[in-house]
């Protein structure tokens, strides 16, 4: 992959896509973040369908980003921060393969150095690495989520603290404010 290439698109599947798109939203580099469902075999999945647990996808954030400003490597460190990747199928109380931890690149090239980086993780690492089959961006409500619903229960309880993890730990990386 051309580092000097303007922009860069990589699907990451961390647990609820609310909490992966809410973090990657806050950091230099970023172009955009589209919260949808990554792999399976059901076209244009509805969030029910996903839930259900059955319908193969993962619920998934697509991020398009700034090799210059945000390095693959960088995401990746991000990426790691903000979700258990040990766990099967599971993130904290949100349990089925809808929530598993994967990686779906976008090229070759892409692919050989994100297989590299979890490799160093360790094998107590489950996050799955392959090419990028199929996204389909979810329903418009589930776009932005936590910038529209920061009083809601999921969000204080879960995806706030994440927050602050991340910003204290990549505050070097954040948008100016």
């Amino acid at each position: 992959m051309d580092a000097t290439r303007d922009e860069q698109t990589i699907t990451l599947a961390g647990g609820c896509f609310w909490c992966v798109e809410a973090a990657f939203r806050e950091l230099d580099g970023v172009l955009g973040v589209v919260s949808g469902y990554a792999q399976g075999e059901l076209p244009n999945p509805s969030y029910a369908e996903v839930c259900s647990g059955r319908s193969g996808h993962a619920e998934a954030v697509q991020l398009r980003f700034d090799p210059r400003a945000l390095p693959l490597g960088r995401v990746l460190d991000v990426f790691f921060a903000i979700h258990d990747p040990t766990t099967r199928d599971r993130q904290g109380a949100d349990v089925g393969p809808q929530y598993r931890s994967g990686i779906y690149y976008a090229d070759d090239a892409q692919g050989a150095q994100v297989r590299t980086y979890v490799a160093e993780l360790g094998p107590e690492v489950v996050t799955e690495v392959e090419p990028l089959r199929v996204f389909w961006p979810a329903e418009a409500q589930h776009q932005d989520y936590y910038a529209r619903h920061p009083d809601a229960g999921y969000c204080r309880v879960v995806i706030s603290p994440k927050l602050e993890h991340l910003r204290q730990a990549f505050a070097a990386q954040r948008r100016a404010r």
